[in-house]
């Protein structure tokens, strides 16, 4: 069975604008079910199956719950929705989880049995690069490459010099930038230092950075302190900004960036497989 053309708009419309969602996809029946292999339905973010079909009550609260587990860490979920006098037989409790598998309860007259597949799609990460330094250019270039989305901020006559962006902002306002999941990085080589790197640590993100000596962001916080910005915001800041992999060109800065921002991604991803 293939998915509706409906279903495959609407999976393209959320994706496009940046929404989390479920694709919940029936993998396998036995017995006597409503859906049948093949069929998707789509599990919002607010708890709503909008469009698609994987049979009714029966399965419909195991797939929101592990729906709104999936959103919660990004990690897919296979459920097995099986009769209790099956489990009772097999020896497992709804709710328990063996070699994968997330088993539920089938209390519907038919007692047959379904196997759901249910994948996260959730935004990309936006990496808001503050600057048109050649750092800023090569973050800009490469972010993409590891499933960033970008949004470049810099004034109007450095806006030439980044290609392919979709997102632009002149200046560093970023209260009108994409917050949801947000990397910052400051790379203005002495051009509006202290204003972006002001802004960054002002905004809400998942990780913010400067590029620049130890010296420089010393000098940077006690200017900075001085004039209100307070203290404890520093306590987050990554400088210099990436890895120690002795970068040297702003492609290698760039790229040790992108390194140090991919294992503080995936910290959380890493702890939930097995061992």
């Amino acid at each position: 069975m293939q998915p509706q053309p409906d279903l495959i708009d609407l999976v393209a419309g959320l994706k496009s604008r940046g929404e989390a969602f479920c694709l919940a996809t029936v993998v396998r029946t036995v017995s006597v079910t409503a859906a049948k292999a093949g069929a998707k339905a789509v599990v919002r973010s607010d708890g709503t199956i909008s469009d698609g079909w994987i049979g009714g009550g029966c399965a419909r609260g195991a797939v929101l719950k592990a729906a709104r587990d999936a959103l919660a860490d990004g990690q897919p979920r296979l459920i097995s929705v099986v009769p209790k006098d099956i489990l009772a037989e097999l020896g497992i409790k709804p709710g328990e989880e063996r070699e994968g598998v997330r088993f539920a309860r089938n209390m519907c007259p038919s007692r047959g049995t379904m196997d759901i597949f249910i994948e996260p799609m959730l935004p990309k990460p936006n990496l808001v690069v503050l600057g048109a330094s050649p750092v800023a250019l090569a973050l800009a270039d490469i972010g993409p490459r590891f499933g960033f989305r970008i949004t470049v901020c810099a004034s109007a006559e450095d806006q030439s010099l980044f290609a392919e962006v979709r997102e632009r902002m002149s200046g560093f306002d970023l209260d009108k930038a994409s917050s949801e999941h947000r990397y910052i990085v400051v790379s203005t080589q002495g051009r509006s230092d202290e204003a972006a790197l002001t802004a960054a640590l002002a905004a809400e993100s998942d990780y913010v950075a400067f590029v620049g000596s130890r010296r420089k962001v010393a000098a940077l916080r006690e200017d900075l302190v001085a004039k209100g910005v307070a203290a404890e915001r520093f306590d987050r800041l990554r400088a210099p900004a990436g890895l120690d992999i002795g970068a040297i060109t702003p492609e290698e800065i760039a790229l040790s960036i992108i390194a140090e921002m991919t294992a503080f991604r995936r910290k959380g991803a890493r702890q939930l497989l097995p061992t």
